[in-house]
């Protein structure tokens, strides 16, 4: 489970993959050839592979930077939907269900006998009951140009851990929290936000959608957590830092509280926190229960010498939109301990007022006419936050693999989309046969929850607190708060919950 968090891909033109598609559909057309019907690996996609080379080299013929996956495995992950469509010809969600439990029960091969073989139903239209939105660029083409989709789509259903399927209502999951005693709790962003503290990718309001307004000369907003670009110019994130930085003074969210909560009561096995406010510690979570899988502001690291300070003390510096310096660097540097060459400095070039991060070997060479030297400096300090590129804290894989997998009695996920490697991994690297629990505004389709609960989270985990007899007293759960909650057209276990004005119901509580 040890990795380091990915940096993101480069973004592709889908109209030239329209083009190349268009060109030679045949490259698109992939059979279904199963040895086990029950194994997903013996899936049978050379063919498809195959097409791979010859479209990677001609859409980069075409000036495309393309990583060395499949067409259709880059693809599906951005027409992959959480929600059933209402915009294209698309199964009902009822039929999606079905659809998606006989694919489990009988196999791929006869599966796809059945449905796309028959005549049952086209591959196009099929590729809706697995969350796929048929792309754009294969509008137009004979249905055998989908198959290539429709086999990863299955790949990706059967992959999945399977529901268990005795899991499904609220009380379900006021029940499971009521017995168990070994509860892995893992967090993003999501229960944080009603303390101000904004997530990272909502549209609109989240951080990475402000950043990428603020014209910071980088090609992807997540670049300003690009572990090797905060090295090259460390005012990239510095120039942002204080809009990020936690102000809570010592506040917390009810869902911190009701983490809080299961620790207090014994059931706390471990919190796995995504996030790097450090707001666990206002609401009481023990270090002990604690993995800070991204790291926080708590403390923060000399990038040249390593020395180690608490995050506050370089909060003032970060506020005021400065670099912080490392103080032992400073002193050393002041009592003539520190490396005191002087090298000639290499120029800098600045093209349409972007920063230039990447110099080729021609601007890498000195100017001889520019008379400027590299003065012996103290080192960046850099806040505890896992950047993309760095390793995961070891505390991470050892606690995960050593001591939860073989403990765990409940998984609870909150707040967070799972899409970050390789936290994303914890929940299936889990047991298949331990019960999950989601708690979110939105769903996830890439992995199958026993229990959806879809809304506020605050307001969600207030109310399960309510059924299950347990006090969660906070100041911001009105003492007599009603919630209305309904169940999501299509879903057994999806549910929907909206807090009301007291007195008032607009469905039925299930």
């Amino acid at each position: 489970m040890k990795g380091k968090r990915p940096v993101g891909r480069p973004r592709k033109n889908w109209s030239a993959v329209k083009e190349v598609v268009k060109e030679d559909p045949e490259h698109a057309r992939v059979r279904v050839e199963v040895t086990d019907d029950q194994q997903v690996g013996h899936l049978n996609v050379r063919p498809h592979g195959q097409a791979r080379n010859e479209l990677e080299e001609r859409i980069n013929d075409l000036g495309e930077s393309w990583e060395t996956e499949s067409l259709f495995e880059d693809v599906i992950e951005d027409i992959s939907e959480d929600r059933f469509f209402d915009d294209v010809d698309a199964v009902t969600p009822e039929q999606a269900v079905r659809y998606r439990q006989q694919l489990r029960d009988i196999g791929p091969a006869e599966f796809c006998r059945l449905t796309v073989d028959s005549g049952a139903i086209t591959a196009k239209k099929l590729l809706t009951a697995f969350g796929i939105r048929p792309p754009a660029f294969l509008e137009g083409l004979p249905d055998e140009s989908y198959f290539g989709l429709l086999t990863l789509a299955l790949s990706r259903e059967l992959a999945k851990r399977a529901k268990l399927l005795k899991y499904n209502t609220i009380d379900d999951a006021v029940a499971l929290l009521k017995r168990s005693r070994n509860i892995v709790v893992l967090t993003g962003a999501g229960i944080s936000t009603s303390l101000g503290i904004p997530d990272f990718r909502s549209k609109e309001t989240g951080l990475y959608s402000q950043l990428e307004k603020l014209g910071l000369g980088i090609s992807d907003p997540q670049e300003v957590f690009n572990i090797d670009i905060f090295r090259d110019d460390p005012t990239i994130f510095y120039s942002v830092a204080k809009d990020i930085l936690p102000d809570t003074k010592g506040l917390y969210s009810p869902t911190h509280a009701f983490i809080a909560k299961l620790q207090n009561m014994g059931k706390l096995l471990t919190n796995y926190s995504q996030n790097i406010d450090n707001i666990e510690a206002n609401a009481g979570i023990l270090p002990e229960k604690l993995v800070q899988c991204h790291g926080s502001f708590a403390t923060a690291t000399c990038q040249k010498c390593g020395h180690r300070v608490q995050g506050d003390t370089i909060f003032a510096d970060i506020k005021a939109g400065h670099i912080p310096r490392c103080t032992k660097c400073i002193a050393a540097l002041r009592n003539g301990n520190g490396n005191g060459s002087v090298k000639r400095k290499r120029s800098q070039h600045k093209s349409n007022g972007k920063r230039t991060r990447r110099r080729s070997s021609e601007e890498d060479d000195d100017d001889d006419d520019d008379g400027r030297y590299d003065i012996p400096a103290a080192g960046v300090m850099k806040p505890d936050i896992t950047f993309f590129g760095e390793e995961l804290p070891d505390e991470f894989t050892q606690r995960l693999v050593k001591h939860d997998r073989d403990l765990v009695d409940l998984v609870i996920v909150i707040g967070t989309s799972l899409k970050v490697a390789p936290v994303s991994e914890v929940v299936p690297y889990l047991p298949p046969h331990i019960p999950q629990i989601y708690i979110s505004r939105t769903p996830v389709s890439h992995i199958n929850f026993d229990i959806d609960l879809l809304g506020d989270c605050d307001v969600i985990v207030a109310e399960l607190c309510r059924r299950a007899g347990w006090d969660l007293e906070h100041r911001m759960v009105a003492p007599d708060q009603v919630v209305d909650i309904r169940l999501e057209e299509g879903y057994k276990s999806r549910h929907v919950f909206t807090a009301v004005d007291s007195g008032s119901r607009s469905g039925s509580e299930l």
